[in-house]
Formats: structure tokens, sequence, C-alpha cells
């Protein structure tokens, strides 16, 4: 993949955002180019219905919607397409004008290009929204700071308000990181968090979805700096010669207390201070600062109690791994777990073995029930193992499992596609059956 001169102006240019989504950033990147000029048509195979929340948010602007169908002419006549994260690159009329060479690209790849402050960079398979949090939480009290990438909202509006002296933290996804190579930019601060199985029903092999990642450094220069993980020793493989600055970190032995419950939380916050230490805020103001940070909503959030049991939403979690570091975050004996969902190939032989040491039961639910139900076949025999066919059977079943102390934790391992639009639908619904008596 070459990479493409930024393009001055948009004016006039007949530009095709692919995949208006319901996250943002295909609302932002419409926006964004209609302001500049651009004629831009907006294609989703998505519903009208099911596409309204964003639609409405371009009702203001001149800009042609065609949802629910593709019309392909809308690819070959385009001067330039933008794509969205979540559309494959072999999705066929994408696909057919890439290779008749309609120029392509994304947008955070506009933003990146075309942002003049310091960026933040972090990636990894588990806990790179909350190393996000936290790094925002901490530059905000000392520089203006803007949030965005996977995490949030789309930053392009934002571009003529942001200055040099400002800082950018994004969340950069594996399907973001993976265009990368179009602009060739890298941020001034590369964040690695940990690399694990994830997206392999996208990526298709665990060297395709790594050598994604990787683009997050792969473009840096000498004035950069590339931090790690220092406990996954995949990382320590990135270390190479010349640029960038290479710098791990270590999480498994954490010198700091938060008040948030996650046993993971603390090697987040020594990422999250060895990164703010690159934009001019020392430790101890970075750790004043952590003092009031606050989790992320679906992400170890504690919804509420009823009973005396307290009922926790992970959504977030959409992998073993995650799910392994939420039930370590209680004490052995107390969590009746709730896992499972749309089925990205992961294997849970690791989360079995981990639910047998610590959950006082499981329910299973979605795509993915019976692969769990058949992981954790014969790992501890007086683990109760219930099924669900719903969330709201699975917040019944384990509360009627639950005791005065124990916690319902749902931390479900798996994408919430089969069942939901989404992680956050997931968990808002949960903490409101949470809370139903």
């Amino acid at each position: 993949m070459s990479r493409v001169t930024p393009i001055e102006s948009f004016a006039d240019l007949r530009v095709t955002v692919v995949g208006l989504g319901r996250f943002g950033g295909g609302v932002g990147a419409a926006r964004w180019l209609a302001q500049q000029g651009a004629i831009v048509t907006v294609t989703d195979s998505a519903s009208e219905e099911s596409l309204a929340d964003s639609i409405a948010q371009l009702a203001d602007l001149d800009i042609t919607l065609h949802v629910g169908g593709h019309d392909a002419s809308d690819f070959t006549d385009a001067d330039l397409l933008v794509v969205n994260p979540a559309v494959p690159k072999s999705m066929p009329l994408l696909a057919a004008a890439i290779e008749a060479g309609v120029p392509y690209t994304t947008e955070i790849n506009l933003f990146i290009e075309r942002c003049c402050a310091p960026i933040i960079g972090v990636t990894g398979s588990v806990g790179k929204s909350t190393t996000v949090a936290m790094i925002g939480h901490i530059a905000s009290q000392f520089r203006t700071t803007h949030v965005g990438g996977n995490i949030g909202k789309s930053l392009l509006a934002d571009l003529d308000t942001i200055t040099p002296d400002d800082v950018v933290v994004l969340e950069l996804s594996s399907f973001q990181l993976d265009d990368l190579p179009i602009i060739g930019i890298a941020p001034h601060v590369a964040v690695v968090t940990n690399l694990m199985p994830n997206h392999l029903d996208r990526h298709g092999t665990m060297e395709s979805y790594v050598d994604a990642k990787r683009n997050i450094a792969r473009f840096q220069t000498a004035d950069d700096v590339l931090i790690v993980n220092a406990d996954d020793s995949a990382l320590l493989t990135w270390e190479t010669e010349g640029a960038p600055r290479f710098e791990p970190v270590r999480t498994s032995e954490p010198r700091i207390a938060l008040h948030e419950p996650g046993k993971h939380l603390p090697g987040l916050a020594e990422l999250a201070l060895a990164a703010v230490s690159h934009v001019g805020i020392a430790r101890n103001k970075g750790l004043n600062a952590l003092a009031t940070f606050r989790a992320l909503p679906h992400r170890l959030q504690t919804v509420g109690s009823r009973n005396q049991i307290t009922y926790v939403n992970d959504s977030k979690c959409t992998t073993p791994e995650g799910a392994i570091a939420a039930l370590e975050s209680f004490e052995v004996g107390r969590a009746i777990i709730l896992l499972g969902g749309y089925d990205k190939g992961h294997e849970f032989d690791a989360l079995a073995t981990t639910v047998a040491a610590r959950a006082k039961g499981v329910v299973t639910l979605g795509a993915t029930a019976g692969k769990i139900a058949d992981a954790l076949a014969g790992v501890r025999e007086s683990l109760v193992v219930l099924h669900a066919e719903s969330l709201e059977q699975a917040v019944q079943l384990a509360t009627s499992m639950a005791r005065e102390g124990d916690v319902v934790l749902l931390s479900p391992a798996c994408a919430s596609w089969d069942m939901f639009d989404n992680y956050e639908q997931r968990g808002d619904e949960f903490a409101t059956l949470a809370m139903q008596d």
C-alpha cells in the first residue's frame, strides 16, 4: 500500500462515505467533508430505521443518502471513498472499486494527517479504552485535551480549534490501524497495552491482527516514542534499531492504588503515566490527577445493589482475557458471571480454568453459549452452569444463585452483535434489569 499525498481541497470532490454506522465516525466524516465543499454521498446496507439517529445528524446538510443497499456507481464514480473501519475490504463493490484504482481513506486518517497537536495513540487487545480515559483524564487537568477515535466522537469537527499546545488522545482499533499505511503517519506517543487473539473473524490469523496493530509504531520517527507493556513478551520484540524510542513499562507490579475496582487498572495507570510524561506532565502530577479518575461506563461499572447483591456491568469486555481480569477483581467464590455473545473466533479454555477457580456460578447466553459450556464441562463438578435464552433470563438466573455479599457480573467475553446493536445497549439493558424487583 503506497502512501497517498494529503488532499488539500475537497471542494467539488465527489466523495462517498462507505458505512454511516451508529457510532459517530461516519457522521463525523460526512459532516466534515460536506463543510469542506465536497459532493458527499453516504451509502450503508443497514436499514433507514436502524440508522435513524445517524441520519438525523446529517439532516441540515446537502448530502445524498443511499441506505438499505448500495449503488455501484457510488463506488466507481467517486473521486474518493472514505471507508468505515467496520466495512471489510472484501466487500465486493468496495474491492472492485479499489482494484479499479479509486482512492480510499478513513475518517481517522483524515484527522491524523491534519492534526497539528501531539497525538497519543493507544491500542491493544484489552484495556485500551480505559488507558485512553486515564490519559485523557490526566492530561485535561493541565492541557486542553481532545479524546476520540474508537472510544468516542469523531474529532474532525474540532480541527479548526485544536492548537499545537493541545493534546489529542486517540483509541485506535486494529481496524483503524489497518489503513494507517495509506497516510504513513503515526502518533507522537504510541501505547500498546497487550496482544491477545482478537477479531480473528475479520483478520483471519493472529499474524494479520498483530501486523495491523504494529502500524501504530511503523511510521514513527526518532522524535517519537513507543510505550509497551513490558509484561507482554510479544511486545518486547517490537523494539527495533533507530526510531522510535522504545519504552517498556512494567504493569504486573504497579505502584499505584486506585479507588476503582479492577486488578488490572493500576497496570494501565502505569502506561498512562508513562504516556503523559512525554507531553510534559510529571508522574507526581499524574498521580494526583488519577485520584479523581472513575471507571468508564460498561467497564467494571457497579450499576447498583439489591438485597445486598452487587450488580457489575462489564459489557465492554469482548475477549476471554478481559473476563479473566474481571473475575480476578472480586473475591473467590463470590461472582456469578454472565458469559456469551457473538463468536469472534475465540477459544475459552483459559477462561474456563479461571472460572473454575474463582466463580460461584455461570450463566451462558448468545451464539457462543454452547462453545463456552463445552469449555466449562468437567472443569469443576460443583460449578453451577445454567443457560439463558435472553439477557433478562440470564439476570434472573444469576440473581437466583446469588446470596448476600455476592456479585452478579456481566463480563461476556464476546461481542454483542448476535443479540444487541452494540455493547452499550447490552450494558444498559443489564443495568435496567439488575434494578428490577
